[in-house]
């Protein structure tokens, strides 16, 4: 049978519960019998003192000084001699149902007399006859020795074992209070748990001290995060491979038709070397982008060649812009680019940097739209490389902003979001980064590469 936590630690604080109750009331049983057991020693104390030898006269002088010193009340009845009471008037009649009683020897139990009432008090009475030697001979001496006395007595010893008994309890209720939030924390954990296997990848929140359950929480919110990362990977690798397989025959055929295209223009220049070349090599220039776009197509999703060799951004970066020149004409774009001073020479796979270049800048171009500007600014260090490229668009909307480096991610109605995606595979082959920024009104991608990679 399963047996959850909370009632497995139920189970020891209920048996704790009941053995501190069980022990607190043997003990305060015991510390209740002791301290009658010291009343009663006390009233028979005084008894013999006032009943054996050395014989005391039974005067009321007598009396009112036993008084003072045990607490009790006396009356002293003689058959034929006036009564001596320590009472305040009237003086009481003797209780006729007190039995007569005699000292205990030695070793015997010393026990209270019985309850009686005077007037409106209870007392615990001895009713003692005196010896023929006792000056008092033939006469009955009564101890009443108060109630409330004895209860009070009786409760000044067992106050500290029901206060030490409480404390147990509240000591036992305070660590099942514990138990409880304990096993709170872990239910929510263990639901917390259940929706991550159900791929809800949320953080959860984390309350409670700073204690080992706190790391756990999270360390949980750590494995969620990392499963999360994972499974966009993961996403994001199933569909470049989708992408893959569905692409390779329609980019093959359109490579042929651009390659085709090209050649005839080539051969219509050769044939008529008196027409204006400037239309047909922006055609040829054209034609060799989307070539070049066609053979990155077929390679998105694959790893990289490996190829490595000093490649020049700033040349690289020429070369997109000349090839944007035409698009930007068209639509009365602005490209602001000023190529640095120094050394911009990093070691990379030129062709990918030039499809990485020539998608970011594109692409702003086209967020930038007609009127608008886009800036391109490079910037060296000795260990890296920076461009920043800037654009006067609107950025991506809220629903994809965190998902537009993820292929078939875009916000234009012609676009089928496989530019930025190649930018971001070709920065990471090169163990660079790129992200995104609204900075002044602008929308800002910064792509940094090693110089060395």
């Amino acid at each position: 049978m399963r047996l959850s936590l909370r009632y497995r630690l139920l189970l020891p604080f209920v048996l704790l519960l009941l053995g501190d109750a069980v022990v607190t009331g043997w003990a305060a049983s015991i510390a209740a019998r002791g301290a009658e057991q010291r009343l009663a020693t006390q009233q028979w104390a005084v008894a013999r003192t006032l009943t054996e030898p050395p014989f005391f006269p039974l005067t009321e002088p007598v009396l009112k000084k036993m008084q003072k010193l045990s607490g009790a009340e006396f009356l002293f009845v003689h058959p034929t001699a006036p009564s001596e009471s320590t009472f305040a008037d009237p003086k009481p009649k003797p209780p006729t149902d007190v039995p007569t009683a005699t000292l205990p020897e030695a070793g015997e139990e010393h026990t209270l007399g019985p309850p009686v009432v005077i007037g409106d008090q209870e007392y615990r009475c001895l009713r003692l006859p005196l010896s023929p030697k006792h000056p008092n001979h033939g006469g009955s001496l009564y101890i009443f020795y108060p109630e409330s006395l004895r209860r009070t007595a009786v409760a000044d010893a067992v106050r500290p074992l029901m206060i030490l008994g409480g404390a147990g309890v509240f000591a036992v209720i305070l660590a099942f209070a514990f138990g409880s939030g304990l096993v709170r924390r872990v239910r929510d954990l263990d639901a917390r748990t259940r929706l991550i296997a159900a791929g809800d990848f949320r953080p959860m929140p984390v309350s409670g001290g700073d204690d080992e359950f706190r790391d756990l929480c999270e360390a949980v919110n750590e494995m969620a995060r990392r499963l999360a990362a994972f499974q966009d990977e993961l996403q994001r690798t199933e569909r470049l491979q989708v992408l893959g397989q569905f692409s390779g025959g329609l980019a093959h055929q359109l490579r042929n038709a651009a390659a085709g295209a090209k050649l005839a223009v080539e051969l219509f220049l050769a044939e008529n070397p008196s027409a204006d070349p400037e239309p047909l090599q922006v055609a040829l220039r054209q034609l060799a982008r989307i070539e070049s776009n066609l053979r990155q197509f077929l390679a998105l999703g694959k790893p990289p060649a490996g190829v490595r060799e000093p490649c020049d951004l700033a040349k690289l970066i020429n070369q997109s812009v000349s090839l944007l020149k035409p698009q930007c004409q068209h639509a009365g774009t602005t490209v602001i680019w000023t190529p640095p001073g120094g050394n911009a020479v990093i070691v990379g796979d030129s062709t990918q940097l030039s499809h990485l270049l020539g998608n970011v800048i594109g692409n702003a171009v086209e967020a930038a739209g007609p009127g608008g500007e886009v800036r391109v600014r490079l910037t060296t260090t000795p260990t890296s490389a920076t461009v920043e490229v800037s654009d006067t668009g609107p950025g991506p909307l809220p629903a994809i902003a965190e998902k537009i480096f993820d292929p078939f991610v875009t916000g234009k109605d012609q676009g089928i979001g496989l530019g930025l995606a190649v930018a971001k595979q070709a920065t990471d082959a090169h163990g660079g980064k790129i992200a995104w920024e609204r900075r002044e009104n602008r929308t800002v991608f910064i792509i940094d590469l090693p110089r060395g990679a």
